[in-house]
Protein backbone atom coordinates (compact mmCIF):
# COMPACT_ATOMS: atom_id res chain seq x y z
CA UNK A 1 0.00 0.00 0.00
CA UNK A 2 2.82 2.26 0.73
CA UNK A 3 4.09 1.99 -2.42
CA UNK A 4 1.08 2.81 -3.97
CA UNK A 5 0.48 5.63 -2.09
CA UNK A 6 4.05 7.31 -3.33
CA UNK A 7 3.15 6.43 -6.80
CA UNK A 8 0.19 8.29 -6.29
CA UNK A 9 1.79 11.18 -5.11
CA UNK A 10 4.67 11.04 -7.61
CA UNK A 11 1.84 11.37 -10.27
CA UNK A 12 -0.20 13.95 -8.28
CA UNK A 13 3.17 16.14 -7.98
CA UNK A 14 4.68 15.23 -11.47
CA UNK A 15 1.51 16.02 -13.53
CA UNK A 16 1.03 19.10 -13.91
CA UNK A 17 4.64 19.92 -14.91
CA UNK A 18 4.15 16.95 -17.75
CA UNK A 19 1.00 18.24 -19.17
CA UNK A 20 2.37 22.19 -19.18
CA UNK A 21 5.28 20.52 -21.28
CA UNK A 22 3.09 18.68 -23.54
CA UNK A 23 1.71 21.52 -25.28
CA UNK A 24 3.59 22.38 -28.35
CA UNK A 25 4.02 25.23 -31.02
CA UNK A 26 1.17 24.08 -33.45
CA UNK A 27 -1.47 24.31 -30.53
CA UNK A 28 -1.53 28.07 -30.98
CA UNK A 29 -3.30 29.94 -33.11
CA UNK A 30 -2.63 33.51 -34.15
CA UNK A 31 -3.57 36.60 -36.50
CA UNK A 32 -1.52 37.18 -39.58
CA UNK A 33 -0.70 41.16 -40.10
CA UNK A 34 -3.83 41.03 -42.26
CA UNK A 35 -5.68 40.06 -39.01
CA UNK A 36 -6.45 36.83 -40.17
CA UNK A 37 -6.23 33.79 -38.11
CA UNK A 38 -3.15 31.82 -38.64
CA UNK A 39 -3.47 28.10 -36.91
CA UNK A 40 0.30 27.00 -36.37
CA UNK A 41 -1.19 23.22 -36.10
CA UNK A 42 -0.79 24.29 -40.31
CA UNK A 43 2.93 24.04 -40.31
CA UNK A 44 3.27 20.57 -39.25
CA UNK A 45 5.99 18.62 -40.57
CA UNK A 46 7.86 21.70 -40.92
CA UNK A 47 11.05 24.02 -39.61
CA UNK A 48 9.80 26.92 -38.18
CA UNK A 49 11.94 30.12 -37.38
CA UNK A 50 10.11 32.64 -35.03
CA UNK A 51 11.30 36.05 -34.85
CA UNK A 52 10.24 39.30 -33.31
CA UNK A 53 10.58 42.16 -35.75
CA UNK A 54 11.00 45.67 -35.54
CA UNK A 55 11.21 48.32 -38.61
CA UNK A 56 13.25 50.90 -36.85
CA UNK A 57 16.43 48.93 -35.05
CA UNK A 58 19.85 48.66 -35.37
CA UNK A 59 19.14 45.44 -36.80
CA UNK A 60 16.45 46.04 -38.96
CA UNK A 61 18.97 45.07 -41.78
CA UNK A 62 18.30 41.12 -40.90
CA UNK A 63 14.94 41.46 -42.90
CA UNK A 64 17.41 41.09 -46.01
CA UNK A 65 18.98 37.99 -44.44
CA UNK A 66 16.13 36.60 -42.95
CA UNK A 67 14.49 36.40 -46.21
CA UNK A 68 18.28 35.00 -48.23
CA UNK A 69 17.46 32.01 -45.77
CA UNK A 70 13.83 31.56 -46.52
CA UNK A 71 14.27 31.87 -50.24
CA UNK A 72 16.83 29.05 -49.88
CA UNK A 73 15.66 27.13 -47.72
CA UNK A 74 11.83 27.65 -47.20
CA UNK A 75 9.33 25.87 -49.06
CA UNK A 76 7.98 22.22 -48.19
CA UNK A 77 10.12 21.75 -45.18
CA UNK A 78 11.04 25.54 -43.53
CA UNK A 79 9.36 28.42 -43.06
CA UNK A 80 9.69 31.89 -41.28
CA UNK A 81 7.27 34.01 -39.09
CA UNK A 82 7.79 37.23 -38.21
CA UNK A 83 6.23 38.54 -35.54
CA UNK A 84 6.56 42.97 -35.24
CA UNK A 85 6.89 43.67 -31.86
CA UNK A 86 7.11 47.58 -30.30
CA UNK A 87 8.44 46.13 -27.09
CA UNK A 88 12.14 47.51 -27.24
CA UNK A 89 12.97 51.23 -27.34
CA UNK A 90 9.63 51.74 -29.54
CA UNK A 91 11.32 50.45 -32.46
CA UNK A 92 7.90 49.19 -34.27
CA UNK A 93 5.78 52.30 -34.19
CA UNK A 94 3.54 51.61 -37.26
CA UNK A 95 0.38 49.87 -37.50
CA UNK A 96 0.02 46.40 -38.74
CA UNK A 97 -0.67 47.73 -42.93
CA UNK A 98 2.35 50.38 -41.97
CA UNK A 99 4.26 47.55 -41.33
CA UNK A 100 3.38 45.17 -44.03
CA UNK A 101 4.02 47.97 -46.92
CA UNK A 102 7.58 48.43 -45.41
CA UNK A 103 9.14 44.89 -45.43
CA UNK A 104 7.23 44.51 -48.51
CA UNK A 105 9.04 47.75 -50.31
CA UNK A 106 12.21 47.73 -48.19
CA UNK A 107 12.98 44.12 -47.96
CA UNK A 108 10.51 42.50 -50.75
CA UNK A 109 9.64 40.19 -47.68
CA UNK A 110 7.70 37.25 -48.95
CA UNK A 111 8.22 35.36 -45.75
CA UNK A 112 4.96 34.93 -43.54
CA UNK A 113 4.79 38.20 -40.94
CA UNK A 114 1.97 38.01 -38.11
CA UNK A 115 -0.06 41.02 -36.70
CA UNK A 116 1.64 43.00 -33.99
CA UNK A 117 2.40 41.48 -30.83
CA UNK A 118 4.17 41.89 -27.10
CA UNK A 119 6.94 39.38 -26.37
CA UNK A 120 7.72 40.33 -22.92
CA UNK A 121 6.40 41.54 -19.65
CA UNK A 122 2.89 41.20 -17.85
CA UNK A 123 0.70 41.82 -21.39
CA UNK A 124 2.97 38.78 -23.31
CA UNK A 125 1.29 37.04 -26.19
CA UNK A 126 0.71 33.08 -25.23
CA UNK A 127 2.81 32.14 -27.93
CA UNK A 128 5.71 33.78 -26.53
CA UNK A 129 4.89 32.81 -23.11
CA UNK A 130 5.52 29.38 -24.22
CA UNK A 131 8.73 29.97 -26.19
CA UNK A 132 10.12 31.51 -22.96
CA UNK A 133 9.31 29.33 -19.83
CA UNK A 134 10.81 25.79 -20.04
CA UNK A 135 7.85 24.76 -17.51
CA UNK A 136 5.62 25.22 -21.03
CA UNK A 137 8.05 24.31 -23.77
CA UNK A 138 9.83 21.32 -22.07
CA UNK A 139 13.09 22.92 -22.98
CA UNK A 140 14.48 26.08 -21.62
CA UNK A 141 13.78 29.42 -20.17
CA UNK A 142 15.07 32.55 -22.11
CA UNK A 143 13.94 36.37 -22.19
CA UNK A 144 13.38 37.64 -25.23
CA UNK A 145 16.28 39.85 -25.46
CA UNK A 146 16.17 42.56 -27.97
CA UNK A 147 14.51 42.71 -31.82
CA UNK A 148 15.14 40.29 -33.65
CA UNK A 149 15.96 36.86 -31.36
CA UNK A 150 15.52 33.65 -33.37
CA UNK A 151 13.64 30.72 -32.02
CA UNK A 152 13.93 27.07 -33.52
CA UNK A 153 10.87 24.70 -33.84
CA UNK A 154 11.11 21.31 -35.11
CA UNK A 155 8.75 19.98 -37.19
CA UNK A 156 6.89 18.23 -34.33
CA UNK A 157 6.12 21.75 -33.04
CA UNK A 158 8.88 21.48 -30.39
CA UNK A 159 11.41 23.78 -29.29
CA UNK A 160 14.62 22.71 -30.06
CA UNK A 161 16.83 26.53 -29.13
CA UNK A 162 16.56 29.89 -29.77
CA UNK A 163 19.28 32.47 -31.07
CA UNK A 164 20.79 36.02 -29.84
CA UNK A 165 19.44 38.89 -31.96
CA UNK A 166 22.76 39.80 -32.88
CA UNK A 167 23.08 36.97 -34.55
CA UNK A 168 22.41 37.03 -38.00
CA UNK A 169 20.17 34.69 -39.73
CA UNK A 170 23.18 32.94 -41.78
CA UNK A 171 24.22 32.24 -37.90
CA UNK A 172 26.09 28.26 -37.77
CA UNK A 173 23.27 27.46 -34.84
CA UNK A 174 20.29 27.96 -37.64
CA UNK A 175 22.63 26.32 -40.85
CA UNK A 176 23.56 23.26 -38.91
CA UNK A 177 19.43 23.00 -37.47
CA UNK A 178 18.13 23.89 -41.06
CA UNK A 179 21.26 21.62 -42.84
CA UNK A 180 20.40 18.53 -39.70
CA UNK A 181 24.32 18.66 -38.69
Amino acid sequence: MKKYRMLLTFLILALPGLVAAQKNFHDFTVKDINGKKFDLSSLKGKKVLVVNTASKCGLTGQYEGLEQLYREYGGEDFVILGFPSNDFAGQEPGTNEEIALFCSLEYNVTFPMMAKITVKGEKIHPLYDWLTDGDQNGLEDSKVAWNFQKYMIDEDGQLVGHVPPRKKPYSNEIISWLEGD
